[in-house]
């Protein structure tokens, strides 16, 4: 499990196509400081499985590879990297350490795109498209995952009904502009999303609930 704090920004060094897949080799001093074979490091909010590590004390100065799989680069914005960009980048959290963010799974759920970005003297508003089948699962104040960084939404339009054309708002403050890929992404690029899964969770258990309920009922009306 991740917690959306970044903890640093890595730089993709490589990238291998493969069938319905890809590899990719990141460069990350800080995360690969004790990665081995097996480990998890999310890369823009995508949790990938560390297949091979060099240490910051290499003459490759810390890099990681992984494979990303077809679904993750249907459901994700990780087949838009190329050679050179940065991406955010995160460990999972130890079950002693502090709980900065919010639960953050690295199972993207779908992808946004930036539409607007607004600065003011001391934070930036973002604006960023939110998928219909998204939508229902965002609260102003609540949390979402963007490109694996925990935020706290700031503005919602549902848009029309049904959720099309909705978008949220972020406020971003200056580290967050600093430390991760939010500082530079422009209107037009693409972000990976993952919505809060207990909302999602809570969903799924009262849906379950009220079928039970109107076949409990249906059942009395039988008898």
């Amino acid at each position: 499990m991740f917690t959306g704090i970044i903890e640093e920004l890595g730089e993709i060094v490589a990238i291998e196509p493969l069938p319905d897949a890809a590899r990719l080799t990141v460069r990350g001093p800080l995360v690969t400081s004790d990665a081995g074979h097996g480990a998890s490091i999310a890369v823009n909010g995508v949790c990938l499985t560390v297949i091979d590590a060099t240490g910051s004390d290499s003459l490759t100065g810390g890099e990681f590879t992984a494979d990303v799989m077809a679904e993750s680069l249907k459901r994700s914005a990780l087949g838009d990297l190329a050679v050179g960009d940065r991406v955010n980048l995160e460990r999972p959290m130890a079950a002693d350490g502090r709980f900065g963010g919010h639960i953050v799974q690295g199972h993207v759920d779908g992808t946004g795109t930036v539409l607007q970005r607004t600065p003011s003297e001391h934070w930036e508003l973002v604006r960023i498209s939110l998928p219909a089948e998204l939508a229902r699962y965002a609260v102003e104040k609540g949390s979402i995952t963007v490109d694996g960084i925990s935020l706290t939404i700031s503005g919602l339009d549902d848009g029309a009904a049904g959720g099309d054309g909705a978008s949220f708002e972020v406020s971003l403050i200056p580290a967050t502009l600093a430390q991760t890929t939010l500082g530079i992404k422009q209107p037009g690029a693409r972000v990976n999303l993952e919505v809060d899964v207990i909302a999602k969770y809570t969903e799924r258990l009262l849906a379950r609930t009220s079928a039970q309920d109107d076949q409990a009922e249906a059942e009395g009306a039988i008898a």
